[in-house]
């Protein structure tokens, strides 16, 4: 009797089950990779290395202390006119020893490059973010072209399986030839194999997709319709580039690269200068059951506190020709900088012009469906009052569906250079994948 009152709730999990899956933007998939993807965990995981290399720098400039103790039995035999004696005793020394760096050039050199680590760890964990995005990026827009491409591929399907069922029809009429019906059948072959080779890209899209962000069956948010894809901010290509002098990954890792050069010179340099460091020991020695000096217990603290200077005299010619070796390694330093500010701002220039040439391939294909769709219907009503042919429909089917296929790829290539200009001039963050969500289907 009470199982009236439970079916409208099995039907609501029932219905819950049945549900299918919901689709992730662009920000969700990324947060999510951004936990699961192994080479950005890589990425943070030398980061947090880097970071403690950069802090074990800190300890050359840092006083240092050191604890020993030493526990031992002696056997001595004394031997003098008056006699023989033969007695051992124990000793226990406790020793503090301190030390503090007060002028150590190449000390203070070493914790300069230190603090550079941390910087070249943020730039790399700044590149290993970008390249994430833009790979991202990719996998989700590879998905949506290949579903459209799909889409598109069934539709043509579906519209030569009509031209052939109506070619077949004329034919038994008599108002057209056999060669209509062969010409529409092979063209249906071809959609077919174009059909499954569609079916299968997918499939391997979605796989590349998962396994990139960690999900099963992850499934892209479709661009709404209609779209109006944003324009270029700022608009001049030189603006990019300079933006790209400041703020590219690859150029803070040269120029951190040419600072630790230049300290490296700085050490090398301090081969010839003196070093000066404060010292303090202190020295507590236990001797248990007598001394070397005779029997007997007895306890002697000592301490010192002083200060220890060095000046280099001659090296063998070592401090010069390792000034020689920094030096080079300096200007070569210098060079890759600038090799990379040059790098940069051509593949700055080089995304700028792709995402121009992306928007204006986007308008002509715009046109070009317009007129295959135009051209289509033209051929179809000519092939029905017989000034058209079954090959002209055909081909205008074909056309219109490629190009369908193009303008898609073509938006989702535009959105993509976008972010790939970003990543391409250094700026590219996380938060400029909200521009790309504003485009999504709802």
């Amino acid at each position: 009797m009470k199982m009236p009152r439970l079916l409208p709730l099995f039907m609501a999990i029932s219905a819950t089950f049945a549900l299918p899956a919901q689709a992730q933007s662009l920000v969700d998939l990324y947060e999510s990779a951004r936990g699961f993807d192994a080479s950005y965990q890589s990425a943070k995981s030398q980061f947090n290395a880097t970071v403690a290399k950069a802090e074990q720098a800190r300890a050359a400039i840092l006083p240092t202390a050191n604890l020993g103790f030493v526990k031992s039995r002696s056997n001595q035999d004394y031997t003098s006119a008056t006699g023989n004696r033969d007695y051992s005793y124990g000793t226990e020394t406790t020793t503090l020893s301190a030390s503090q760096p007060l002028y150590r050039p190449a000390n203070r050199a070493s914790y300069q490059q230190g603090t550079k680590q941390f910087d070249l760890a943020q730039a790399q964990l700044l590149a290993a973010d970008q390249d994430l995005i833009v790979r991202v990026s990719q996998a989700y827009f590879d998905v949506l072209a290949s579903q459209d491409n799909l889409a598109f591929v069934k539709a043509q399907k579906t519209a030569v399986a009509e031209q052939l069922a109506s070619a077949k029809r004329n034919f038994e009429v008599g108002t057209s030839t056999i060669t209509d019906t062969r010409e529409a059948q092979a063209r249906f072959d071809l959609v077919v194999a174009q059909e499954i080779a569609a079916e299968n890209d997918l499939r391997v899209k979605k796989i590349a997709l998962d396994q990139l962000v960690g999900k099963t069956e992850a499934q892209p948010q479709q661009l709404a319709q209609p779209l109006t894809l944003p324009t270029v901010v700022p608009s001049d290509v030189n603006q990019w580039v300079q933006q790209s002098s400041t703020s590219h990954p690859s150029i803070k890792q040269a120029q951190i690269a040419l600072d630790v050069a230049q300290l490296e010179t700085k050490k090398a340099e301090a081969g010839h200068k003196p070093t000066l460091d404060l010292t303090a020991n202190m020295n507590a020695i236990n001797n248990l059951d007598g001394s070397s000096s005779g029997p007997g217990s007895s306890r002697v603290n000592a301490s010192s506190i002083g200060l220890s200077f060095n000046l280099p005299l001659f090296a063998g010619f070592s401090t010069q020709n390792r000034i020689k070796e920094t030096l080079a390694l300096e200007d070569k330093a210098r060079n890759d900088l600038e090799g990379a500010k040059r790098a940069v701002a051509q593949g700055t220039r080089t995304a700028f012009f792709g995402v121009l040439s992306g928007q204006g391939q986007v308008k002509a294909l715009e046109a070009a469906e317009a007129s295959s769709q135009s051209a289509l219907d033209a051929n179809k009503l000519g092939y029905q009052v017989g000034v058209r042919i079954n090959i002209d429909v055909l081909n205008s089917q074909s056309q219109l569906f490629d190009t369908k296929a193009k303008l898609a790829k073509a938006r989702y290539d535009v959105l993509l250079g976008s972010l790939k200009l970003r990543q391409a001039n250094g700026t590219l963050k996380a938060e400029d994948l909200s521009g790309v969500n504003a485009l999504l289907a709802k």
